[in-house]
């Protein structure tokens, strides 16, 4: 029974951050809309997080890509 019940809560974890990835991906797309002052150099770092965010979550691998995200929302200065 704890065995079936931790794979639920897993299975549930795993949905909720399928779920945030693209709400940080909006986020940091409304963001780079918004045109920041950021340098070269940082808006690259953020486009390449970005999108390698994004590789991660259609990977299936989304606390990796929350992780990633989260480096390019600090950039911004996203909460």
């Amino acid at each position: 029974m704890r065995v079936v019940l931790l794979l639920a809560g897993l299975l549930f974890a795993s949905s909720a951050f399928a779920f945030h990835c693209p709400m940080d991906m909006k986020k940091i797309d409304d963001a780079l809309a918004a045109d920041p002052v950021l340098s070269a150099d940082q808006l690259a770092e953020v486009q390449q997080l970005r999108a390698e965010g994004e590789t991660l979550h259609k990977a299936g691998k989304h606390q990796e890509s929350v992780d990633t995200l989260a480096k390019a929302m600090t950039i911004l200065g996203i909460d």
